[in-house]
């Protein structure tokens, strides 16, 4: 299956190379290229794209702004975040908001068109660590109301429900929490899906954003 990629970033060079990098991936086709948020919803309509490659920083509609947009649509594409620092607030208000995570722009290429091809699998490109880091960086004002609201949410989960949250907090692969908690992978998925319906949210990044959120006034 041909992965369709949607390239956004105000730099025309940075643009090239990462469209010069995926190019050469035989499963991977750049449909369309963006230099600002604004342009990102008509060409998201036009050539439904399985990820979009989002620098935050533009100068009119930045990424933040785009990927809430385009995660509050029906049936949105991924979005991957690109950004020059490890611990940025709008980085982690982007993942707050559905990207399943984040890339360096100084990726090595291969890394690079592995990690779209995980996105486009469903697989989230964010470790438990950086998540960790990200929020001890930048969590700042409002974690105490965030926590509230974390466990609150946790709270409607069936005990079965939360023993997989957290353990998709802990980075943990389906096979591996189905190991931890005697269940078969297929199991597993079942509870993932039932969870993200349940507290409204788009992948599993979120989730382990929601599971810190909780922990972190405990």
């Amino acid at each position: 299956m041909t992965i369709k990629v949607l390239l956004v970033d105000d730099d025309p060079l940075v643009r090239a190379g990462l469209a010069m990098i995926l190019g050469g991936a035989d499963d991977i086709e750049i449909v369309g290229e963006a230099g600002d948020g604004s342009q990102v919803p008509p060409l998201v309509a036009e050539h439904r794209p399985d990820v979009v490659l989002m620098d935050i920083r533009m100068p009119d509609v930045d990424g933040l702004t785009a990927t809430e947009a385009l995660r509050a649509a029906k049936e949105p594409p991924e979005v991957v975040v690109l950004t020059t620092f490890h611990a940025d607030a709008q980085v982690l208000r982007a993942l707050r908001a559905g990207a399943a995570g984040f890339l360096l722009k100084d990726i090595a290429p291969a890394e690079l068109v592995g990690a779209i091809r995980k996105v486009a699998a469903g697989e989230p490109i964010l470790s438990p660590i950086v998540t960790r880091q990200l929020i001890s960086h930048v969590s700042g004002g409002g974690a105490g109301s965030r926590a509230g609201r974390a466990r609150a949410l946790l709270d409607r989960l069936s005990e079965r429900e939360r023993e997989v949250a957290v353990a998709v907090g802990q980075g943990r692969s389906n096979a591996e929490i189905g190991a931890d908690l005697y269940m078969s992978v297929a199991t597993v998925k079942a509870h993932v899906s039932r969870i993200l319906t349940k507290l409204g949210l788009n992948n599993r990044v979120q989730i382990a954003l929601l599971v810190h959120d909780a922990a972190s006034a405990t």
